[in-house]
């Protein structure tokens, strides 16, 4: 077998926290078919796929370190993290009370410091360590009814940089990705539960330029780029997939 036919992830080893579904699914599945070996940790205990799943509530710093620790002997090492997992959240700046500004801030951001903290004694051994967090154009567009998801994510983009600048003299390449409004389950919830479904769903996908969802493969795609070995001089950025939705101003 020639280089050339080698997959760009042959040799990887990745772990992607909430990979039981949405976009970490994707991604989870997208690095396996490009010969990584991949572990999931997620608060569910199975997904789709032959993946190794380990089941882990990232508010939990003894759980988190067990399960990634789990993922490391498994995989034997670890090239790639993929920090994914996270919530969301409704409503003005008034409209959440302390306890959830307190639940959301701990799965979207501390969950990323709890999880890298525990990879980063494998991810030091790696030749080509990679970290991609997972974060959103509400950390650089301003959304309405999304105060305290936005303040999540603006946080999340912040960490990434300081992240970066912090690891790069360990050869460990930190960025992350700004999806727009992707379709799934997450977001199939919220349009359960609005008064009009359809109005709702047609709202969300005229707010990005190009009239549809982002898919979940789509934010996959762009994750693994910036995982991807060959991407050696990628760190402290963000990769956008929003369809248009923070730079272009089409005339209708």
């Amino acid at each position: 077998m020639s280089d050339n036919d080698l997959a760009r992830f042959d040799g990887t080893r990745a772990l992607v926290t909430g990979g039981a579904s949405g976009i970490g699914a994707a991604t989870a599945s997208m690095l396996a078919a490009e010969g990584a070996a991949v572990a999931v940790i997620d608060v569910a205990a199975s997904g789709p796929g032959d993946l190794r799943y380990l089941r882990a509530d990232l508010t939990d710093d003894a759980a988190v370190r067990g399960a990634v620790g789990a993922a490391v002997e498994a995989l034997g090492g670890l090239d790639v993290l993929v920090n994914n997992a996270g919530i969301g959240a409704q409503g003005g700046v008034e409209a959440n009370d302390d306890a959830e500004w307190h639940r959301v801030l701990d799965v979207n951001v501390l969950g990323i410091v709890r999880v890298t903290r525990a990879a980063l004694p494998a991810l030091r051994e790696s030749q080509h360590a990679a970290i991609v967090n997972t974060c959103s154009v509400a950390a650089t567009v301003g959304l309405p009814n999304r105060a305290l998801y936005s303040a999540s994510k603006g946080a999340v983009l912040s960490l990434t940089l300081a992240m970066a600048a912090d690891l790069l003299s360990e050869g460990i390449r930190v960025n992350a990705v700004n999806p727009g409004t992707v379709d799934t389950p997450w977001v199939g919830r919220l349009l359960e539960a609005a008064p009009d479904r359809d109005a709702e769903r047609a709202a969300l996908e005229a707010r990005q330029p190009h009239g549809r969802l982002v898919s979940a493969s789509e934010v996959a795609a762009a994750i693994c780029y910036l995982a991807d070995p060959t991407s050696g001089s990628t760190t402290g950025t963000w990769l956008t997939v929003d369809g248009g939705m923070t730079r272009l101003r089409l005339r209708r």
